[in-house]
């Protein structure tokens, strides 16, 4: 059975093509500056090494249709026909509250999310567009679409919602949704198998640490909370986020600053978080040199980032009544060693105890806890196409 996961974004699109009776990545790769000059397709080949093939993609179904010819091509092809692609799993971002697990899609299911559109105007007609270039293409094949949000609908009534006018979240769906959720079931599922514990009876708070970043409490396997809101701008600190902010002060700058609300979306997503702080960079490699270098703002937006992961990691420990396990994912949490210490330290009132050569890892599976921590700390690589393609199996079986 393979199975192609696509990851649709407004001028970009993310691939993997797997081998699900052995789980094997098969080919994987992505498209960027689709509709823009110097676009271009590259590709991982099996032994690691990085391709870039230039070609001109004016929009998404020429992109996809790229992508399928390389995979069948005599160079650098995976597969010896298209016919061998039994299912395509597709990322979809926001499924707002109709969408609490995956589904194959249908003009129904469509239609239901495009209806979600408004809650993610970047990220869902991108997504759309993904699913309608397979259709195109290979009208037969089925689709499944895997929703970011899904995960997160078994969040209480109380955590989601917002303290504003009832109405507002009735008339318009005004209410906190998540996001990276996929990458938190996965995270906190595979850590339950690599621990050899049922997820029954756990707390676990699980860290998505990345340019953008959430966090999320899971109890028994199922969401509890998690930072991230209506959109993903609320919460950590991110690369370019501003993450938690007092409505007031972004009421206070558009009229000190005369901003539009596209110009203050703007503002909070794209200009703000470590790079607004620092000046330097949202890339936390860079910031890390910045820091080294002895750079005060850099210094600054590094705590901030810190302190803010590690003040929802209590909140989450208070709202779950406890913790059995934290673990790290996502680019930054899997890769930033200091990261890990420096937002664990402080903690040992609530019985996290790191080990410092443990922590020395980037990128694997590992306990980072010492053997006498009450509390697991664990370092778990997320694999949200893996976690696509075993939804996309898992509904085609059925």
């Amino acid at each position: 059975m393979k199975i192609l996961v696509l990851n649709c974004g407004s001028s970009s699109i993310k691939y993997k093509l797997f081998d699900m009776t052995t789980k094997e990545v098969l080919a994987q790769g992505g498209i960027e500056k689709i509709g823009l000059v110097g676009s271009f397709l590259k590709l991982t080949l099996p032994n690691g090494e990085k391709k870039i093939l230039e070609k001109d993609i004016p929009e998404h179904t020429a992109g996809i249709e790229f992508i399928l010819n390389t995979l069948v091509s005599p160079e650098y092809g995976a597969i010896k026909s298209l016919d061998e692609i039994n299912a395509v799993g597709h990322r979809m971002v926001h499924g707002g509250e109709r969408f609490s697990e995956s589904v194959l899609l249908n003009k129904e299911v469509l239609d239901a999310f495009i209806a979600c559109n408004d809650l993610a105007p970047l990220h869902n007609p991108a997504n759309l567009k993904g699913v309608n270039a397979v259709s195109a293409i290979l009208p037969n094949v089925p689709q499944v679409g895997v929703f970011d949000t899904a995960f997160h609908q078994t969040m209480p009534d109380y955590a989601y919602m917002y303290a504003i006018p009832y109405e507002l979240y009735e008339k318009y769906g005004v209410r906190r949704y998540g996001f990276h959720g996929t990458s938190h079931r996965y995270v906190s599922q595979r850590v339950c198998e690599f621990l050899g514990v049922d997820p029954k009876g756990k707390k676990i708070i699980t860290c998505h640490i990345g340019n953008g970043g959430s966090i999320s409490a899971i109890k028994d396997g199922k969401c509890m909370d998690t930072s991230m809101g209506l959109t993903p701008l609320e919460g950590l600190v991110m690369g370019t986020r501003s993450g938690d902010i007092d409505a007031g002060a972004v009421t206070f700058i558009m009229e000190k600053e005369g901003l539009t609300p596209t110009g203050v979306s703007n503002l909070l997503n794209k200009k703000s978080g470590v790079l607004g702080v620092s000046g330097v960079s949202s890339d936390m490699r860079e910031l890390e040199a910045a820091v080294a270098a002895g750079n005060p703002k850099a210094i600054l937006a590094e705590k901030m980032y810190f302190y803010r992961i590690k003040k929802y990691i209590g909140a989450y420990a208070a709202a779950l009544g406890g913790v059995d396990i934290i673990l790290f994912t996502g680019g930054v949490g899997e890769n930033q060693i200091n990261c890990r210490s420096e937002v664990c330290e402080g903690l040992e009132f609530m019985g996290v105890k790191i080990d410092l050569e443990k922590n020395k890892v980037r990128g694997e599976e590992a306990v980072i806890s010492a053997d006498d921590s009450k509390v697991t700390v664990a370092v778990i690589p997320t694999d949200e196409e893996l976690m696509i393609a075993s939804d996309t199996l898992a509904i085609l079986n059925k």
